[in-house]
């Protein structure tokens, strides 16, 4: 891990170096200074002194500095001001010994020179410290979505792996009730559980799925509940869709098909009705289910169960525009959701 964190490190100086070398470079051009292959070689020569001494100084020595160490803190301090003042002037004079290095101004004095290299070396901290913290800020703030983009996923994951056991479960109810009674019914019910259970299975690990794989699955649960009663319960599902294919969350319909049944429905002694809407067009999604409930409004309060919290937790996690509105009524029961598709997160 640490090989890896230098490697990264390295990365920003392969091209922060370049740049810092080639603004000097043009900024000597802009200034109209004669001998530019010379002064090309010689801030080339002076770029590698204080490359090597700024990468020595963000990443070791300033991280290392404290209070505590007050003392050899100090000294580290002293240390790069001779680093970045005589340390310099005698890096340019091993220039010019080695032939390298060429003198362009033979009046300048040796304190004239040390303190134009020290203002030079002055301004590579500031442009070195302040490219490296922004380039920072950007990875920090790139990390940060990633982590909460990973975050959401996982609770994501986590909704989903309440919500379909959940469903799984109310499902096999169904069955076993039929099983009880010895019900002719009972292998056509098994034969569509084994279709839902092979969408969850297989269909369900992606973000996304068409919405007429989430239609069928609604069909087969609403035909499983269909076996329980008798003629009296009437049902209506329509849907206009616009695109058969438009991309969804799987299963996150079916929370308020599967609430219609289990707390309005099998409440209902008199004429139990589900009437559901299904609409998409223009990329907004409505969906509205209603059913008839036990109780009057007065004794009907809203209390949501683990379907209709962990959809709206997951609509909280997906969408940026949407709505999901509960509302009781004398003997019904009204959900309504609209979503905006193209507001996915």
């Amino acid at each position: 891990m640490k090989r890896l964190s230098g490697i990264k490190k390295y990365k920003l100086y392969l091209w922060l170096v370049p740049v810092f070398f080639l603004l000097n470079v043009l900024g000597a051009v802009v200034q109209g200074k004669g001998g530019f292959p010379a002064r090309a070689v010689n801030e080339a020569w002076l770029v590698c002194y204080l490359s090597a001494a700024n990468y020595r100084l963000f990443e070791h020595s300033l991280p290392a500095l404290s209070w505590k160490r007050f003392f050899r803190s100090f000294l580290v301090l002293l240390l790069y001001i001779f680093i970045y003042s005589l340390g310099f002037y005698c890096w340019r004079e091993l220039g010019v010994t080695l032939h390298i290095f060429t003198v362009l101004n033979h009046t300048a004095t040796i304190p004239d020179k040390i303190g134009a290299l020290t203002g030079y070396s002055i301004s590579s901290v500031v442009i070195f410290g302040v490219i490296r913290h922004i380039v920072n800020y950007i990875k920090l703030k790139q990390s940060a979505q990633q982590l909460r983009i990973e975050s959401q996923q996982a609770e994501l994951n986590y909704l989903k792996s309440q919500t379909n056991p959940h469903f799984l479960f109310n499902t096999l109810n169904n069955i076993y009730s039929l099983a009880r009674d010895k019900s002719d019914l009972a292998p056509e019910s098994i034969l569509r559980l084994s279709k839902i259970l092979r969408y969850m299975l297989y269909e369900t690990s992606s973000p996304y799925t068409a919405i007429e794989q989430d239609l069928k699955i609604i069909d087969d649960y609403i035909a499983l509940e269909k076996l329980r009663y008798d003629d009296t319960l009437r049902i209506n599902f329509n849907h206009d869709l616009e695109d058969r294919k438009q991309g969804l969350p799987p299963l996150l319909l079916i929370p308020l098909v599967e609430n219609a049944f289990k707390h309005g429905v099998s409440e209902t002694r008199d004429q139990p009705f589900v009437d559901i809407r299904l609409e998409v067009k223009n990329r907004i999604l409505l969906f509205t289910v209603k059913n008839s409930t036990g109780e009057p409004a007065a004794g009907n309060a809203v209390k949501e169960n683990i379907g209709l919290s962990n959809l709206r937790r997951q609509l909280q996690l997906l969408y940026t525009d949407y709505s999901l509105e509960v509302q009781p009524g004398d003997f019904i029961f009204i959900a309504s959701l609209r979503i905006n598709l193209a507001s996915h997160v």
